[in-house]
Order: C-alpha cells, then sequence, then structure tokens
C-alpha cells in the first residue's frame, strides 16, 4: 500500500515552523546547494578524499582540482570561524551594553563599548562578504562533483562497454527492414496507416513535428492508459506533473548540467520568474518534496509520474522535440534504495513482457552516467527496423544526490551520524510513448496492418488488428515496380 504523508503529519511547532519559512525563502530566491555529502572530503569528519577522487576517476574525469578544493574547505572553514566569533563578539557586547545601561537606570552611555561595537558590525560586514565570496567558490566547485560510482558499475568511458545483466524474448529477425510488407521502417508502416503528417507538421512548426491521426492517437492513448493501470496494480501512485518549473529549482536538483541540452527556457519578465519546460518526469517528481522534511515512517513513497516532456529523442524513433512519459519514481530511506532499484527493475521487466517485446537490462559504463546517478540500469528493446536493442528507458538511483540539492530530509539525525538524513531518490522510465509506439509498430507488423498487443486489445474498443489503407499499400507497390524497373534499365 502507498504512504503519502499526510500535510497533517508533517506540521512543525511554531518555531520549527518560522525556520522551515526561512530555508524555503532561501532556496526559491536561487541559492545554489551542494548535492555531495561535503564531509566526504574532511577526513576529520570521518571522511575519505581519495573516495571522491576514485569516484571521479571512473567517470573520466580531472581530478587534480579537488586538491584545491579541499584547501578551498579549510580556507572557507577558517573565515567562517572568524565571522561566527565576532557575531559572538556581538552578541556578548550587546547584552553587557544592556545590563549596563539598565544598572546605570539609563544614565551610563557606555561609549567605549559602543565604539567597540560599531567596529564589530563593520568587520562582520567585511568578513561576511570574505566569507560568502569563499562559499561561492566552494558550493561551485562541489557541484562539479558527480554522485559516489556504485562498486557494481562497470568502469569505462564507452558505451559498448555497457555490461548486459540479462536478456529476454527472442529478437524477430524475419522483420528486419527491406521496404516490402511486412518488412517496414516505423516511418513506413505510419504512412501506410495515413497516421502521421509529417510534411503538415513541419511547415506549421518546425521539422521535429508532425500530427499524429487515427490509430496512433487511440494506439498511444492505450499505451497511456494501460501503463497507468499496470503501475496501480503494481502499487505506484498516479501523480501528473507541471509543464515547466522554475530554473534555480531545475539547478538545484541537478537537472541543468545533466540535461542542459535538452532544456527549453521560458525567460522571465516582471510578471514570472524564468522557467524550464520539463524534459523528463524525474525533474518535477523529484521536486515533489522541495525543501520538505519527510517521516521515516511515511517511506517509501511510490509514484507512477506521467509528464508531457519537451525534449530531442535520439534515434531509432522520430525526431521529437515533445512526447508523453511515464515512469515510476520512488523515494525512500537511505538504507533501502537499492533494494527498490532491483524492484523497480523488475517491474519494469514485467511490463515488457507483458507487451511482448524482446528487451535486454544492461548496466550503463561509469563514464556515461549522468551526475546525479550512482547506477543507471537501461532496457534496451529490440527494434525490427534497424537489427538492434535500442534504448527505452533506464533506472537510475540517485541516492541523495538531487534529495541534498533539493533539500528533501528524512527522520532526525542521529548521535553516532555526523550528518543530516536526507531521502534517496529513484527514477526508472519505463514508457516513453511515442518510442514505444515505434517499437510496437514494427515488431507487431505483418503483410496486411499491424496487430494490436493482446494487453492493448481492450483499451483499443476491442480492435485486434490495425489495416494498412489499400490505395496506399498499391502506391508502396507500384514505387517498389517503379524502382525494379529502373534499375533494370
Amino acid at each position: 500500500m502507498i504512504r503519502r504523508p499526510p500535510r497533517s503529519t508533517q506540521s512543525r511547532s511554531s518555531a520549527a515552523s518560522d525556520v522551515y519559512k526561512r530555508q524555503y525563502q532561501r532556496r526559491v530566491h536561487g541559492k545554489i546547494y551542494m548535492s555531495i555529502d561535503i564531509n566526504l572530503i574532511r577526513e576529520d569528519k570521518g571522511g575519505e578524499p581519495q573516495e571522491v577522487i576514485e569516484s571521479e576517476k571512473k567517470r573520466f574525469r580531472d581530478t587534480a582540482y579537488i586538491s584545491d578544493l579541499i584547501e578551498l574547505d579549510k580556507e572557507w572553514r577558517k573565515e567562517k570561524y572568524k565571522l561566527d566569533s565576532l557575531r559572538r563578539d556581538y552578541n556578548i557586547l550587546k547584552d553587557e551594553i544592556g545590563d549596563k545601561k539598565k544598572k546605570s537606570n539609563y544614565k551610563d552611555k557606555c561609549e567605549q563599548e559602543i565604539t567597540q561595537i560599531t567596529k564589530i558590525k563593520k568587520d562582520t560586514s567585511k568578513q561576511m562578504t570574505i566569507e560568502s565570496e569563499l562559499k561561492n567558490k566552494l558550493d561551485a566547485s562541489l557541484r562539479r562533483l558527480g554522485n559516489i560510482v556504485h562498486d557494481s558499475v562497470p568502469v569505462s568511458n564507452s558505451e559498448g562497454d555497457n555490461k548486459i545483466e540479462r536478456v529476454w524474448g527472442k529478437p524477430k529477425e524475419e522483420l528486419k527492414t527491406n521496404s516490402t510488407l511486412g518488412h517496414l521502417h516505423h516511418n513506413e508502416i505510419l504512412q501506410l496507416l495515413d497516421a502521421v503528417d509529417l510534411e503538415r507538421g513541419a511547415r506549421i512548426s518546425d521539422r521535429h513535428s508532425y500530427f499524429l491521426k487515427g490509430v496512433t492517437v487511440l494506439l498511444g492513448q492505450a499505451l497511456i492508459n494501460y501503463t497507468l493501470n499496470f503501475l496501480s496494480e503494481h502499487g505506484y501512485a498516479l501523480i501528473q506533473t507541471p509543464f515547466f518549473m522554475k530554473k534555480n529549482i531545475m539547478n538545484e536538483g541537478a537537472y541543468m548540467s545533466d540535461h542542459k541540452e535538452q532544456l527549453y527556457t521560458i525567460a522571465g519578465e516582471k510578471t514570472f520568474e524564468t522557467m524550464n519546460l520539463v524534459a523528463t518526469p524525474a525533474q518535477p517528481l523529484s521536486a515533489l518534496y522541495y525543501a520538505e522534511w519527510l517521516k521515516e515512517s511515511n517511506l517509501p513513497l511510490h509514484y507512477a509520474g506521467y509528464a508531457s516532456c519537451f525534449q530531442i529523442n535520439p534515434p531509432p524513433a522520430l525526431p521529437l522535440n515533445k512526447t508523453e512519459e511515464l515512469a515510476q519514481f520512488c523515494v525512500t530511506k537511505p538504507e533501502e534504495s537499492w533494494v527498490v532499484h532491483e524492484k523497480m527493475l523488475t517491474t519494469a521487466e514485467e511490463y515488457y513482457k507483458s507487451l511482448g517485446l524482446p528487451y535486454r537490462i544492461a548496466s550503463v559504463v561509469s563514464g556515461k552516467l549522468s551526475n546525479a546517478a550512482a547506477k543507471k540500469s537501461v532496457i534496451e528493446v529490440w527494434f525490427p527496423g534497424c537489427g538492434e536493442y535500442c534504448e527505452m528507458g533506464g533506472c537510475e538511483n540517485y541516492t541523495d544526490y538531487v534529495a541534498r540539492g533539493l533539500g528533501v530530509r528524512c527522520g532526525i539525525k542521529k548521535s553516532t551520524e555526523l550528518e543530516k538524513r536526507y531521502v534517496h531518490m529513484l527514477s526508472c522510465t519505463l514508457c516513453p510513448v511515442q518510442r514505444l509506439l515505434s517499437c510496437i509498430l514494427e515488431n507487431y507488423q505483418t503483410a496486411k496492418g499491424v496487430e494490436v498487443p493482446k494487453v492493448l486489445v481492450k483499451y483499443m474498443g476491442g480492435v485486434e488488428l490495425v489495416m494498412y489503407k489499400e490505395e496506399l499499400v498499391q502506391a508502396l507497390v507500384d514505387k517498389a515496380i517503379g524502382d525494379k524497373s529502373k534499375a533494370q534499365a
């Protein structure tokens, strides 16, 4: 059963609520928070800087700057101590002035103390500038660090070295494309079904745009409804996301560095902040509990996220700038995230088995992980059109990396722990609708049309076979004859 903490259980005392509001306001106004635990580079706090260095080496990055980062942290801590000391001296002196004035019935002007406190104010102002500049440099350097790579991740910088974990189903080699009926690319299938208008879509928008028509609209909606029902039956709470997010929150979730080339920006004006259109369901879902403190007794939380995503899709699917995606998204206690990672993968495998699509699971190499991911397991599905397994979705464990940046905490820090506890977040793209639609068209094609996967029939009004348009089939045959004649001439 899914347990989402009701708002009433997250109530705070008045004092705690004020602290929370101040924290939220700091975040809303764009301050960037670190995504990696800074204590990992502090030996005096039990950290092991070498572990961070080795993790960055696995990502095939230059690690020379980490030594400078450690020194910068030491320098900042010294300046922070000076600032804290000045503030402490100010408070002590302020209390002394108050006591003196009370004892003298406000006859003592405390001129010497006022001179001292005025100097402390000036020194504090200068020290705040010094500390703030160092803190900004420190935060910027920390944001360069990726999540700690999990030990099970294959170390390489080439996607060709992705480790195949398991394979299911037999690829339909007989469907390999040769532009004859039953052996078509999904673009050709769409044309024979009269199910897409690329020319008019490109005319009114851009070359990546199109109109979906008729059966593909129904089949796409069938996929959405089936996926939502499938995840609901597996204990996931349904949720649909906003279309865009505030840019600063997107940045705090570490998505600007990982997906910057995919993001569309809506420039801010006087009436609203700069926004980014979401590129994946994980982006808005990770910020669902932005700057909140969750009860551990309410974890884990499982969501079936449905999002309209604005991005450029890789081949072999149609090039798109707007897709519909459904994903699993989980929020867990730190000690449970790797168990949940495997459960999410198992659920994804059950989903593709139910659709009858041959797939394989591969562990992505360390050099191709996003900054936020400690591990990514990709789901690759067979596309007869290109004769290859192509990525359909991926299950990523962000551990506390994203939650730390967004300030999503859980539980109470124990006396034996050096750092606050943050939730772990995981995401698994299950159904990128248009890409999966392309895959189904190729795998379920026949000489007469496209069979509807059994699990989707009831969502298609009982239709089991979608027939090609006869006149379009004849045009394809005539073209093939013409091409053959030209070749023989």
